[in-house]
C-alpha cells in the first residue's frame, strides 16, 4: 500500500511554505534531483546519461557514500552538477534528536567540502524519506540551509510498481517549476534505468529546460 504522493498537494506547499517544493516559472524550466549517491555503477550510469543531453542536475548526497567513494563524488563535481546534504548517515529525523541530527548533517557538510573546494556554496538539504520535525527544521534552516523537497517523486524506489508506472508516475506530472525526485542507488536503479533515458527523451522534445538548484 502506497504512503506516499506521487504529485506534492499545493496544500501542503502552503502549510509547509518554509520549504522549497517547486521554483515557480514560465520558462519550461524543471529541476532534476538524485538522492542518496554517490553509488558505484549506478552514479556513473547516471552521469553518462545526464551528458548525452547536455543536462545538470542536484544531487543530495549520503555524506557515508561520500567518503566512500571520493572519486564519484568528484566525478559530479567535474561535471558541474550541483551538491545537496542528504545527512551522513541517512538518518530518519523523526526517530533521531535534535542535536543529533544537526550533528550529523554538520558531518556531511564537511565530508562535501573536504573532498571538494568547488562543490557549491549554496548549502540545501534534503531530509532522507522526506521527514523531518518543526524544531529541526528551524535548526538547519538557521544553519543557513534552505530546505529542498519536491513537486514530483518518481517513486523510483518503490520495488512494487512497474518501471512503466514509474514512468508515468513523472511525465504525467510534469510542468514548469517541477523538482524531480530520483535515487542514484541500487534499489531503484532497475526503475531508473528504463525510467530516466525516456525521461530525458520527453523533457528534450517538449522544449523544457533543466536546471540545478
Amino acid at each position: 500500500m502506497k504512503l506516499y504522493w506521487i504529485k506534492t498537494h499545493w496544500i501542503v506547499k502552503k502549510l509547509f511554505h518554509n520549504y522549497i517544493w517547486d521554483v515557480s516559472n514560465e520558462n519550461k524550466t524543471v529541476y532534476l534531483t538524485f538522492d542518496d549517491g554517490p553509488i558505484p555503477g549506478v552514479t556513473p550510469w547516471v552521469i553518462n546519461q545526464l551528458e548525452k543531453y547536455n543536462v545538470k542536475a542536484t544531487f543530495f548526497c549520503i555524506g557515508d557514500n561520500i567518503y566512500k567513494h571520493p572519486e564519484l563524488f568528484e566525478e559530479l563535481i567535474a561535471d558541474g552538477h550541483s551538491i545537496g546534504n542528504h545527512t551522513f548517515n541517512h538518518l530518519d529525523a523523526w526517530k533521531t534528536q535534535k542535536f543529533e541530527y544537526l550533528d550529523n548533517i554538520k558531518k556531511c557538510e564537511e565530508i562535501i567540502f573536504l573532498n571538494s573546494k568547488t562543490a557549491n556554496k549554496s548549502k540545501i538539504f534534503r531530509p532522507p524519506y522526506g521527514k523531518i520535525k518543526r524544531s529541526q527544521s528551524k535548526a538547519i534552516r538557521n544553519l543557513g540551509y534552505k530546505i529542498v523537497m519536491w513537486d514530483i517523486l518518481s517513486a523510483d524506489f518503490d520495488q512494487k510498481i512497474s518501471k512503466e508506472e514509474c514512468l508515468a508516475n513523472v511525465l504525467l506530472n510534469i510542468e514548469s517549476g517541477s523538482i524531480i525526485v530520483f535515487h542514484d542507488s541500487i534499489k531503484a536503479f532497475r526503475n531508473l534505468e528504463y525510467v530516466l533515458p525516456r525521461t530525458l527523451d520527453y523533457l528534450k522534445n517538449n522544449n523544457y529546460n533543466c536546471k540545478v538548484l
